[in-house]
């Protein structure tokens, strides 16, 4: 299995990039870390396979060489 980094939700993408942002909505910077924190911790645990989960760490921070 690999890292699929395109649109899997179809549809319902943009209905799932709202509640990320409503959910952090009224957060200090604090609390949104620990909410973005522990997201990935549950989605992570959810996906269960470290080969998938060292490659999404790995582009994830390739992504932020660029900024």
């Amino acid at each position: 299995m690999s890292l699929i980094t395109e649109n899997n939700l179809g549809a319902h993408a943009d209905d799932v990039y709202t509640q990320l942002l409503d959910a952090v909505q009224g957060l200090n910077k604090e609390q949104a870390n620990r909410f973005n924190a522990r997201l990935v911790l549950l989605l992570v645990n959810q996906v269960g396979d470290p080969s998938i989960i060292r490659e999404a760490i790995e582009l994830a921070q390739s992504g932020m060489k660029d900024t």
